[in-house]
C-alpha cells in the first residue's frame, strides 16, 4: 500500500499563485501514475492533472486554460501542482491520487485532501 499526504493548501487572492505537493510513501515502486482531482460540495470530483510516473507525460483538464502545471520530482515519489492566476472557481478540496498499476490491475489510493480557497 501507499500513503499520500498533501500539503500547500490555503487562502490566496484572485490572480495569485499557489503550489501543492503530494508526498507518497510505502510501495511507491508500484505507482504508475499520480494526479490531482478537486471537488466542491454537491459536485463530482474532476480531474485537474495527472502524470505518468515513469514516462513523465502529463494530462490536464480542459478547463484550466494553461494555468496549472503538474510535475514529479527526481525520486518519483512527490508530485507537485503549480497553480497560477487563481480564480474563485478554483476553490475546492484538492485530492492527490496514485494508481498502483505497476503491481495491481486496478488499485488506487487517495490522500486526505487539502483546501484551496480563492475569495470572490
Amino acid at each position: 500500500q501507499v500513503q499520500l499526504v498533501e500539503s500547500g493548501g490555503g487562502l490566496v487572492q484572485p490572480g495569485d499563485s499557489l503550489s501543492l505537493a503530494c508526498a507518497a510513501s510505502g510501495a511507491t515502486h508500484c505507482i504508475s501514475a499520480m494526479g490531482w482531482y478537486r471537488q466542491v460540495p454537491g459536485k463530482e470530483r474532476e480531474l485537474v492533472a495527472s502524470i505518468r510516473r515513469y514516462y513523465n507525460t502529463a494530462e490536464y483538464g480542459d478547463f484550466l486554460g494553461g494555468r496549472f502545471l503538474i510535475s514529479i520530482d527526481s525520486g518519483k515519489s512527490t508530485v507537485h501542482l503549480d497553480m497560477k492566476r487563481l480564480k474563485p472557481e478554483d476553490t475546492a478540496v484538492y485530492y492527490c491520487t496514485a494508481d498502483l498499476g505497476d503491481c495491481y490491475d486496478t488499485t488506487e489510493y487517495w490522500g486526505q485532501g487539502t483546501q484551496v480557497i480563492v475569495p470572490s
